[in-house]
Formats: C-alpha cells, structure tokens, sequence
C-alpha cells in the first residue's frame, strides 16, 4: 500500500457522493431547460402557423395566388422556417416557399409522414384556413385535423415545416453547459478531499510498513509514538508480530504436513481420473466404426422377409448389438456428465404424464418376465428438468424390472415437505440390497448379484447416471432395502405449480408413418462398409440417398444439381477435413442451412463442444436406427409444416 493508492480511494469516496449529486442536479436542470426550449420552440411554430392562416385568408377567398405568394416569401424568412405552402380547399398547392418539396396533402396529414419529418429533425404542421363564420379554435389547440366542419366554409389549408436544428443546437449547448458547472463542482470536492485526506495518510502510511514488514518475515517491533492517531493499532501489531515469532516454527512443520497431505491426495485423484481415461478410451472410434456399420446392417436385415431360423439369428445379432449399445450410450452418458455439457433445462413439469410414458415404455419388458408394472395417478408437478428426470426414473425402473424375478414394480409420487417438494418412489419386489451395499451400489460398474458380468443385468451404469443427474438438478436420490424385501428408490425435487400448456413431445413417440419418403440426404463417410451400411438403411426408409467418401466428393455431387434435404456426415473424413467443415462447405455452396447431423465414434469432450457450438445435433456410433430416424422424422415435420 502506498500514498497514492491511498489518496485514490479516499479521493473515491468523497467524490462519490459529489459526483450523484452534481450529476444529478445537473442532470435535472438540462432536462428541464431543454424542456422549455422544446415547448417555447413548438409555441413559436403554431403562432406562425395560425397568423399564416389568418393571413391567408384573404387570398384563398379571392384566388389571388399572388398574395398568397408573398405571404409563404415573408413566413418563410422566419428563422428555422424550412418551408411554407398553401393549398386550396382540393389539396392543389396554390403557393409555396421553401428548401424542402411538401407532398400531396393527404400525405401531410398520416400520422407516418410527419413522424418520419420528426425523425429527420422537421416538424410539420397543417392549419385549415375557414371562413370567418367558423368558430376559431384556441391558440394552442390542435389545427392538423377537421372535426365536424362545414365542408363549404373551408377555403384551404397551410402546411408549414419548422427545422429543430437550433433547438437542438441549444440543447447541446445546454448540456455542455451543465457538463462545466458539474466539472468544477467536482474539481473542488477533489481538491477538499486532498487537503483532508493527507493527515489521514501518513499514519496509514505507517500501519502498512508496518504489516508489510511483518509480511516479509520481520518480527521485531516498531517504535510507538504517543501522539500518533493509530497509536493502538501500531501496538497491536507489535503484539502480534511477537505471537508470530514464538509460533512461527509450528506453523512451518503444519503447513508442511498439510502439503504432503494434499499433494498424496492429489495423485490418488489423478491416479483414478487415469485409470477412468484408459477406460473410455476402450470404447475408441476403432470400436464403435464396425459396431455402427453392423447396427445398420443388421437393422436393414431385420426389414426383409426371413424364415424362422435366420429370423432366430437375426434377433440374436440385435440383442447383441443393442447390449454393445447400451453399454457405449452409459459411457457416454457418464462422459457429457462429467464434462459439464449437459445443461439441465428446469421447468414446470407434469409428472403425471412423464411417468405413464414411463410405464408405457418399460410395461412391454416387465410383461416379458410375469410382473406387473403398476402406475398410482398423480396430478403433482414439479421443477425439473424433463428429459432428465425420465432418463433417471426410466433407469430405475428398469433396474426394478431386471431384478425382480416375480411379483410387482409400483410407481408412486406424493407431496413431502409440507406440501414443499414432490417425491417418487419405483418400489419393488425383488432381491433387495444388504445395507453394506447400500453406499456403493450408485458407483460406477458396481452390480450387487452380477459377479458374471451377466449383460442381461446390465452394465451397472444406470444408478450412477441417476446419481449424478440428480445432482446437477439439485435432486436427492434415497434408496430403502432389504435383502428378500424389495427395495424402494426415490427421488425428491421442488413442487412447482400447474401450468396452462406443457411440451410433451420429448415425452411422447412419433407417430408419423412413410414421412421420410422422397427426402434427399447426402451422406459423407470415409469408412465404406459404414457408408454402405447407413445407405442401404436410408434407401429402406424411402429415402434418395447420394453418397460420398470424401468432403471434395459431396461437392461434386452438389456441382451436378444435386441439393440436399439433409446431411448426414461423419466427423473424421481423412486429410484432416471434419465432418464439421463439411457440412459448412456445403452449407455455404447452396446458400442455406440445410439441416445435418454429426456421427462420430469420439467421446471426446473437446468434440462435443465443438458440435455444440457448430449448433450440430453430435449422434455417437453406434448409432441406434430409431434414434437416426426419429431425428430425420422431426425435420420432415418442420418441412412439411414451413
């Protein structure tokens, strides 16, 4: 801390105050002075409008245009007059003076026209010109308008447009006037505070020598003077230093014991972020490339006629990969969690409706095993985030159904907290969980009763997606079980109250059929049994597909007439183009942003941003054909509805 550090803030605070007030007054004073000018300046143009009127009486009662002439010449010498005209009781000028042309009259007269004039510093005014007999309104009153006149006692109008270039030059004036005295008033608070303020520096002064000694190491303690103001707070100082100096020596040895202790922690922390790395970096691109080509091809040979046997096989080939799938989407779902790209959208939400769709996707499963899956109504609402909040329940449920062998999965929801938060529950009655394995079971991989890695159990991810879900919504997930009683798992969230319309179509499928036929996608992949695979699927859907390898590939396409409807594309297409650049090239060459989709088999967080940040809808390999689908049905629905 130094003397001028301390006199700018002191300067600061007292100037502060000043600066309100002078602002203030200042502020106040020119816009009530420029008040008066505005309103003197709009005073001044309706006199000269109406003794322009009264003047031009005469002359549109005679027809004489010569005098009428010489009446718009005089007015139009008054200052900030722009222009002047008259015109007979038809709207056909019959004098005029002046810079700027006038329009027709019934142009004068809209609202629009002398508003666009005001807007380039020019009022514009009208006045009808009657005859004597007609009453004559009050000086100030509104002349732009006939109300209820007798259509033969008009004789003509008078436009008049008044420039407000001098008004505004004095209103500059004004302000720069204002700006001066708020000026001084402020330069002498500076000054006073200045003279005030250094006897109260010097000492400060001292005080910080002070600390910044003791800062530095020095514990030996300043001389004291009776007469210093800060004569309490130097002894304190010198109190302390000395404290300092006797446990300065225990300080060390704690700090570095508290240092080992952080640094062992930090590479425990990163010991396990590595090993997690390694993990994920299992389910690689090389991993998912054939695993996508075989989702596809295994999807389209579902949709030819098959006998029993190839169609036993078949379905055995999709159950794999469908497992195979549910494995990457965990990982990658555990992967956007951690990055912190999923951003939760809270709203209103009808639970009511997001647990019947629950029931309704996961009923078909719980059928297959003998259970019966039962939903208690609900007509509570809650502050959530939707599609989360149905991954979290679906999961639960799910893992209801795969451990209980016989009996029921009931899902129930109910107020708590005095009627403050909402509260479901996914109860069962399968194996239970001991209470030692009640802390670990949301941990990664973790499965109680599946020491075989049985894939038909699962991967052990959906509780630890539940966890971390309700975290990043500011939910409380609690489970209650016992081995042989069933368990129940709940989630707690904030009420909210009922709304007049809610978004259900995240909630509810598509129920469009055969809208895919006639779109044209163009797909770009390097890989050719993906691309071959992606093409014979979307030909299925009815689809035109033009395929290309390469990015300079799909502009050869286009460069034959060709135009997308929507573009599918992956990300690594070779000489290091993105499938990003891509979709931008061609995107570019048509002069429109046709919709598009990244596929890609990087889980990379860098990746996910980018394709966030492109505004691109990023699919991870293996892509499921329902997902490819329902993603290409919502765009023909856009299409068709414009």
């Amino acid at each position: 801390m130094n003397y001028r550090s301390i006199t700018v803030r002191m300067l600061a605070a007292a100037l502060l105050p000043v600066v309100v007030a002078v602002v203030t007054i200042s502020g106040a004073l020119w816009f009530a002075h420029v008040s008066d000018i505005d309103q003197a300046h709009a005073v001044r143009a309706r006199l000269l409008l109406r003794q322009t009127a009264l003047a031009s009486e005469y002359g549109l009662f005679s027809g004489n245009a010569a005098v009428l002439q010489g009446i718009v010449n005089a007015v139009r010498k008054e200052a900030d007059v722009s222009s002047v005209a008259v015109y007979d009781r038809s709207g056909i000028p019959i004098a005029y003076a002046g810079e700027m042309e006038f329009g027709r009259l019934a142009e004068i007269r809209l609202d629009s026209y002398q508003q666009s004039m005001r807007s380039r510093g020019i009022d514009v005014l009208l006045q009808t010109v009657t005859t004597p007999s007609v009453q004559v309104e009050d000086l100030y009153g509104t002349t732009d308008r006939l109300q209820g006149e007798n259509a033969s006692q008009v004789l003509g109008f008078v436009a008049l447009k008044v420039s407000r270039e001098t008004l505004q030059k004095r209103g500059v004036q004004a302000l720069w006037l204002a700006m001066g005295i708020g000026g001084l008033g402020m330069l002498m608070g500076g000054v006073f505070a200045l003279r005030l303020g250094r006897r109260v520096v010097d000492p400060i002064l001292r005080v910080s020598a002070d600390i910044q000694r003791i800062g530095n190491g020095d514990f030996s303690g300043s001389a004291l003077s009776p007469d210093d103001p800060l004569h309490d707070v130097q002894q304190k100082l010198n109190e302390m230093a000395l404290r300092l100096a006797w446990g300065r020596e225990e300080m060390e040895q704690r700090v570095v014991q508290a240092t080992r202790e952080i640094r062992l922690k930090q590479e425990e922390a990163e010991t396990a972020t590595l090993a997690k790395s390694r993990f994920l970096a299992a389910a690689s691109h090389d991993l998912r490339q054939p695993a996508h080509a075989m989702g596809m091809f295994i999807a389209r040979l579902n949709q030819l006629p098959l006998d029993a046997t190839t169609r036993e096989l078949a379905n055995g080939l999709d159950a794999s990969v469908r497992a195979m799938q549910m494995l990457l989407d965990g990982l990658l779902d555990i992967s956007r969690l951690e990055s912190g790209t999923v951003q939760p959208q809270m709203q209103s939400t009808d639970l009511g409706s997001l647990l019947n769709a629950i029931r309704q996707a996961c009923e078909p499963q719980a059928n297959s095993k003998g259970l019966a899956l039962r939903l208690a109504p609900t007509q509570l609402w809650a502050m959530t985030d939707p599609v989360l909040l149905q991954r979290m329940v679906a999961n639960l449920v799910h893992n209801a159904v795969t451990y209980t062998q016989q009996g029921s999965i009931l899902i129930t929801c109910r107020p708590t907290g005095q009627g403050t938060e909402v509260r479901i529950d996914v109860s069962d009655s399968g194996i239970g969980i001991a209470h030692e394995h009640q802390q670990v079971i949301f941990n990664e991989f973790y499965q109680v009763s599946n020491p075989g890695r049985d894939r038909g159990k699962g991967m052990g991810l959906g509780l630890n997606i539940v966890e971390r879900s309700a975290r990043l919504l500011g939910h409380r997930v609690h489970v209650r079980s016992h081995p042989g009683c069933g368990s129940r798992f709940s989630i707690s969230m904030e009420r909210s109250q009922p709304v007049e319309q809610l978004d259900k179509e995240l909630l509810l499928p598509d129920r469009i059929e055969n809208d895919l036929v006639g779109l044209r996608v163009l797909v770009i992949d390097d890989d050719t049994l993906a691309l071959n695979a992606i093409q014979m699927l979307l030909e299925s859907w009815g689809c035109v597909v033009y395929a290309a390898p390469t990015a300079p590939a799909a502009r050869d396409l286009l460069d034959g007439a060709f135009e997308p409807d929507f573009i599918v594309s992956d990300y690594r297409l070779g000489d290091g183009v993105s499938g990003i650049q891509a979709i931008s090239d061609v995107r570019v060459l048509l002069s429109r942003p046709v919709p598009a989709c990244l596929i890609s088999g990087d889980t990379d967080v860098a990746l996910i941003r980018q394709a966030h940040d492109s505004a691109l809808t990023l699919l991870h390999k293996p892509v499921r054909p329902a997902k490819l689908r329902s993603l290409m049905r919502r765009l023909a629905i856009e299409r068709q509805t414009g």
